[in-house]
């Protein structure tokens, strides 16, 4: 398994961006990294995944079944002190996360909406 450097995003909009090139790399452990401990994913069907592991679950499933990650636009971070809202736009779904500026001030996601057209 290769290893990957996780860089830290140091802007909300440096998390959409990680995404994309970690997800295309099927690095599901610098995908887990874009999160806080104690994240919530939303899942198709209404499901949830919370905290790490259910979250690095999520994504080796996604992973195993998915092989393209199509080149989004993002839209500007609404940010509000250490809390920023960051969305994204692909051809077929649009995103909408919460971020939280960490004490090192870098920037993970609390909670993330995937799909918020399904």
């Amino acid at each position: 398994m290769p290893e990957f450097a996780h860089e830290p995003a140091s802007v909300p909009e440096d998390l959409g961006r990680y995404f994309v090139q970690r997800a295309s790399d099927c690095d599901v452990e610098g995908l887990v990294a874009l999160y806080e401990p104690d994240a919530v994913l939303a899942l198709p069907g209404g499901a949830t995944a919370r905290g790490a592991d259910a979250i690095r679950a999520a994504y080796h499933d996604l992973l195993a079944h998915r092989s393209d990650f199509p080149i989004i636009e993002q839209h500007p971070a609404i940010v509000l002190g250490d809390v920023a809202l960051t969305s994204t736009r692909t051809p077929s779904a649009a995103t909408a996360e919460v971020a939280r500026r960490q004490s090192d001030g870098s920037w993970l996601w609390i909670l993330d909406r995937p799909d918020v057209t399904a």
